[in-house]
């Protein structure tokens, strides 16, 4: 990832401004199943939104397998994967949205930078498998594990269309029959079209591994069938890997799925293969990485024009055969300015005895807002409106001008603040500086030897039970009846929201999207949040 440019494109004719209420930003990308979009939630958190491709959405078998999988995705909530947060499995077109993470692909970053260095490497594969634990715990395999499905963000990998592939349909034709799939990346037995465990997933990530290490796939390339005939019939060649990395991918390729290492073991593993200075890890990473872009802001709702009632329309001019005689209508404008007169005549002599009265102190509740001063107000600029018609040669119309209603007042704005880093020694403000380097703002991360919490001072906190995608109303409502100035993270995970209402009336949102220790259990705790904040709500 270099550019802003090389990430978001414009939107095309052919794109929709819009999905079942999510504003497009830009187009991200397209592949097998449709097109990928930026959009934003309610609150301002950046979305990837994939919209089917419509001959995929014809299918009814398509629909039902998308159907099944969507629901299974929405059980996976983990620290390296991108939560799906919503879709429409029978909507026209169907589509899907997750989270969307703000870095390259792996194959994008090794194209760009070559192979990734060892410790870049196990990093790699340990949040990888990592993330294939929540996925596997779901009960969901992967299926389409592959460099382009694992995302590199700032603070480590994640991994993307969980489950999804095998609503696609994708295939590669095999000599035994069809599997789902990329072929540099499948499994023996997914390439012969037989049974798909978690261990197909385990051989996927190990082909992975090597291809970081490698810059290219273990396999090599070339066509699909032959591809896939060494994979099922030839042992890998590892003499190309590391030494470092060739006990830990011999285990991930082994031909008999029993024989491969579970994602828990190889997560051990890297642990105790890394270098000793964990705090290498994120310099490396982020060199890997490459800098952040910029994310557009959100695409701002149409605003609906204002209109005012007229008080009065110029009169259609006659046809001639319709014509008045000149003296008639000479007579009209005349009658007309005498009634103008006697009605301004007669809001002078309301408005003179009602500054008398006041004067004199006998103005009684009857006469400061009776009707009849209302009328006389009204009839006062009614009569200079006519008059002034009148001298301009046109007829006004008999109503009164009616009075403008008040405007609602405008909803306040989310102010997002995303990727906010807190720590055991910093705190979160909800009114600005907010991102503070002390503990004296209005939200900070508390720990114990079991277990770690949200806590303020002066601030109600409150954890979101409901589905992801909280809006201020949501938060409102849910600080109605909230007493507590804490919240617990035991049973929190990526997506967790927390609405978080200050004493100034400023509600903020906290999105949870990193909960662990300092990656390889180095012992400190971190939180990455993403706040939204509406000012005065």
């Amino acid at each position: 990832m270099t550019s802003a440019t090389e990430v978001f494109q414009p939107l095309q004719a052919d794109d929709p401004p819009s999905v079942a209420g999510y504003r497009l930003a830009a187009r991200l990308g397209a592949g097998g199943m449709g097109r990928v979009y930026l959009s934003h939630t309610q609150g301002g958190r950046p979305v990837a939104i994939k919209v089917v491709r419509p001959e995929l959405a014809e299918d009814p078998e398509f629909r039902r397998r998308f159907r099944r999988e969507v629901e299974a995705a929405r059980r996976v909530r983990g620290a390296y994967t991108a939560e799906l947060i919503d879709a429409e499995a029978d909507g026209t077109p169907p589509w899907l949205a997750t989270l969307y993470v703000p870095g390259p692909s792996l194959s994008e970053a090794v194209a760009r930078r070559g192979p990734l260095p060892v410790p870049a490497v196990l990093w790699l594969v340990a949040g990888v498998a990592e993330a294939l634990q929540v996925i596997h715990d779901a009960g969901i395999v992967h299926r389409d594990l592959k460099p382009s499905n694992v995302l590199l963000a700032a603070d480590g990998p994640r991994v993307i269309d969980f489950g999804i592939s095998l609503a696609s349909g994708t295939t590669a034709a095999t000599a035994t029959g069809s599997a789902i799939g990329t072929p540099q990346y499948m499994a023996p037995e997914q390439a012969e079209a037989g049974e798909v465990t978690t261990a197909t997933d385990v051989f996927a990530l190990g082909q992975t591994g090597a291809f970081a290490a490698l810059g290219e796939p273990l396999y090599g390339s070339g066509p699909s069938v032959s591809v896939l005939f060494r994979i099922v019939h030839s042992a890998p060649d590892l003499s190309r890997l590391p030494e470092e990395l060739r006990p830990l991918i011999a285990r991930c390729l082994a031909a008999d799925p029993q024989e491969r290492a579970t994602p828990a073991e190889i997560v051990a593993w890297c642990r105790r293969h890394l270098p000793g200075d964990a705090d290498d890890g994120p310099a490396v990473w982020r060199e890997v990485a490459g800098p952040e872009v910029s994310v557009p802001a959100p695409v701002p709702n149409p605003t609906a024009l204002n209109t005012f009632p007229l008080v009065w329309a110029p009169p259609q001019q006659p046809q001639p055969q319709q014509r008045r005689p000149r003296g008639r209508r000479t007579a009209l404008i005349a009658a007309a300015a005498v009634t103008a007169g006697a009605l301004l005549v007669t809001g002078v002599v309301w408005a003179v005895k009602g500054a008398a009265d006041l004067r004199d102190g006998q103005a009684s509740k009857s006469t400061q807002g009776t009707p009849s001063a209302s009328v006389s107000a009204s009839a006062s600029g009614s009569g200079s409106a006519s008059a002034g018609s009148a001298a301009a040669g046109s007829t006004p119309q008999s109503s009164a001008p009616a009075s403008a209603s008040p405007q609602p007042p405008k909803p306040p704005t989310p102010v997002p603040y995303p990727g906010l880093n807190l720590e055991e020694y910093n705190s979160i403000g909800i009114q600005e500086p907010v991102l503070r380097a002390t503990r004296t703002g209005d939200v900070r991360l508390k720990c114990d030897k079991l277990s770690c919490e949200l806590e303020s001072d002066s601030s109600l906190i409150t954890m979101l039970r409901s589905k992801p995608g909280a809006t201020l109303d949501t938060c409102v409502k849910a600080l109605q009846h909230a007493d507590a100035k804490s919240a617990p993270l035991s049973l929190a995970a990526q997506g967790s929201e927390f609405c978080v209402k200050h004493p100034s009336g400023d509600i903020g949102l906290i999105v949870l999207q990193i909960k662990q220790a300092a990656p390889l259990d180095t012992g400190r705790k971190w939180l990455t949040v993403d706040l939204t904040v509406w000012r005065a709500a």
